[in-house]
């Protein structure tokens, strides 16, 4: 093969893909050395591409990839800019760099998103898929030309002209705040749990808190203050909303349940009409006859009085009627009541 004809190869990409190979210098301060990696890491998953053996083709692995890369590139770089910093504070400043709000407003002042392949749809002032597909360059650049491409790129490309490293370390974010206006927002309960509190090897106490939404566990943040673990917590918990709509749904869901059991009623509705107990129901007995009347023997000291036989069931006295009787005497009752009167008399 001629020189000519190899040189001709070797520029043949470039012809085809001027304009992809142009952009992509501007943003890495390179050219590619393997076009397919970047074109892969600039497929969103919306445009259901498959490759030859009909398996999905777009930037989900290398964003995976990119992620597991950048934590590790930027973990390398902020630790050796703070020397002498604690763990606390070179995670702090390392997820701030990494978040998903910064990689999508990096992957925008970039260009990024006017590269990215999707189905239709602007993916402009979207940071969340610009963010996916800044990991999954990271990943392509990784790939293509090794770890150091990638620490080198970040160092020198993004925090040399995109990102004052010392602003984005010592800038306050009230996480908590954050999500306790969206759990407000929602109408959801929140609670921060103290799991527990112990003393580092130099005496310093260490705090342990999780989140709870509606009772659902969120997660978890250990720091040397509870404001600190409290932050670390929720900043957490907020990624997790954002990642997890699993999540988000289970939440909601025990906020369904804890809201329809608050709006049941705690009693039944009084009914307008008032029942009759007053009135005393006597049990009837059909088995037996009615009380037989018993005439006492005449007695010369006292009239001739009649008396029932003892009710088994007792009777109310206000309500007793049994010595009242309006039954007609007889002449032989007459002339005893007689004879009893002249007799008291003498």
């Amino acid at each position: 093969m001629k020189l000519k004809d190899i040189i001709d190869r070797i520029k043949l990409p470039f012809r085809e893909e001027k304009e992809l190979f142009s952009s992509l210098y501007a943003i890495l301060g390179f050219y590619p050395r393997n076009i397919e990696y970047y074109k892969q890491a600039l497929m969103h998953k919306s445009i259901r591409k498959r490759n030859e053996k009909g398996k999905p083709l777009n930037n989900e692995r290398l964003e995976f990839l990119g992620d597991a890369i950048l934590d590790a590139a930027v973990g390398d770089i902020v630790y050796r800019h703070y020397e002498g910093k604690r763990e606390g504070f070179l995670t702090n400043t390392r997820s701030k760099l990494v978040s998903r709000d910064t990689l999508g407003k990096l992957a925008n002042e970039m260009g990024l998103g006017s590269l990215l392949l999707s189905a239709g749809h602007s993916t402009s002032h979207n940071s969340y898929v610009e963010g996916n597909a800044f990991e999954a360059l990271v990943g392509a650049i990784y790939l293509d030309r090794g770890y150091d491409a990638c620490l080198e790129f970040f160092q020198n490309r993004i925090l040399g002209k995109y990102i004052n490293i010392d602003k984005v370390a010592f800038k306050e974010v009230n996480f908590k705040s954050k999500l306790l206006e969206w759990s407000q927002k929602n109408r959801v309960r929140l609670e921060f749990r103290m799991l527990k509190q112990k003393q580092d090897e130099n005496g310093s106490p260490i705090f342990c808190f999780q989140v709870l939404l509606e009772g659902i566990e969120g997660e978890r943040g250990i720091g040397y203050s509870k404001k600190e673990a409290q932050q670390l917590a929720a900043k957490e918990t907020l990624q997790r909303l954002k990642r997890e709509p699993q999540f988000v749904e289970s939440i909601f869901q025990a906020k369904t349940n804890r809201t329809k059991m608050e709006e049941e009623p705690a009693m039944a509705v009084p009914d307008t009409e008032q029942p009759e107990d007053f009135i005393i129901e006597q049990p009837v007995d059909t088995s037996k006859e009615a009380p037989e009347v018993i005439a006492d023997e005449p007695s010369t000291n006292s009239p001739k009085r009649s008396r029932k036989k003892k009710s088994e069931t007792p009777v109310d006295d206000e309500f007793d009627l049994s010595d009242i009787s309006h039954k007609e005497k007889s002449r032989e009752d007459i002339i005893a009541e007689a004879e009893a009167a002249a007799f008291a008399e003498v």
